[in-house]
């Protein structure tokens, strides 16, 4: 009887494995990936690994020094940057209260500019009718100046080195001072100065034009007055202030008996004067 002979399964490839079913059929897999394998060092050498928040927390000793330095600075640079927003808060809450305290002063003094104006000039020392303008003159002028303070609240200190001058063209005929007083509020002051001139030359054109300037009955002079003052609110004298008083008059004559034909005055102040 001959011998049965059973074949035998052939033996699985390399990287294949052979699943059984519940049914008992066999089922070949995937093969797996090899795994990828990891550098190997040169000899002599070592690989230290150090976590990344250690690198930074502590620098080299060579780079020690830099980074304290670089610390300090950027501290100090952050306390700078502090102490300046700190400094422009404090100094917008000033401007901020200097405003209210400015509107509460002018809703309660409700304060007026004072007017100031010219009420006489008396000349003496020029006679253009005579060969002496050739030469140099001296001229005298006596000039009433009206001031007129308007508020209820407020009084005015004239204070002493004030200046009052008076221009021909551009020619200064003559100079002198206001007298040092007080004007209360709501009042009314003419003072009177005396100003006087000496050795002043005129041109040949400005003598022709002053002659006919008095045979038409209208020369022009120009009134100059600086005044330093101090404003009285209430109790509270404030600083020096500089009043500018610049007045056009227009009087027929350079005699004593000079009738003043036009003026006009313009004023200002000088707070930080």
């Amino acid at each position: 009887m001959a011998d049965r002979v059973h074949p035998h399964s052939s033996p699985p490839v390399s990287g294949e494995v052979k699943t059984t079913s519940s049914s008992g059929s066999e089922l070949p897999r995937k093969p797996t990936p090899p795994s990828p394998e990891k550098p190997v060092p040169p000899p002599g050498t070592y690989v230290v690994q150090i976590p990344k928040d250690q690198v930074y927390r502590f620098p080299p000793p060579e780079n020690a020094r830099r980074y304290n330095q670089y610390t300090r600075r950027k501290q100090r640079r952050s306390g700078c940057c502090c102490c300046l927003c700190w400094l422009l808060g404090l100094i917008f809450v000033l401007i901020v209260l200097l405003g209210i305290a400015a509107g509460v002063l002018y809703l309660v003094f409700r304060p007026e500019a004072p007017d100031y104006t010219v009420n006489r000039i008396a000349v003496k020392g020029i006679n253009i009718t005579s060969a002496s303008l050739s030469a140099a003159i001296s001229p005298e002028f006596d000039v009433a100046v009206r001031a007129n303070n308007p508020n209820d609240k407020i009084g005015i200190y004239y204070e002493k080195d004030s200046s009052v001058e008076i221009y021909y063209n551009v020619v200064r005929l003559c100079k002198g001072a206001l007298p040092a007083f007080y004007q209360p509020s709501n009042n009314v002051t003419v003072f009177e100065t005396a100003l006087k001139g000496s050795g002043i030359e005129l041109s040949s054109t400005d003598i022709k034009a002053l002659v006919n300037a008095q045979n038409q009955g209208k020369v022009t002079l120009n009134l100059k007055i600086r005044a330093p003052v101090k404003i009285k609110v209430g109790s509270v004298k404030t600083w020096k202030i500089t009043v500018k008083v610049d007045c056009d008059v227009t009087v027929d004559k350079l005699t004593v008996q000079a009738k003043i034909v036009s003026k006009k005055c313009d004023y200002g102040v000088d707070i930080w004067s």
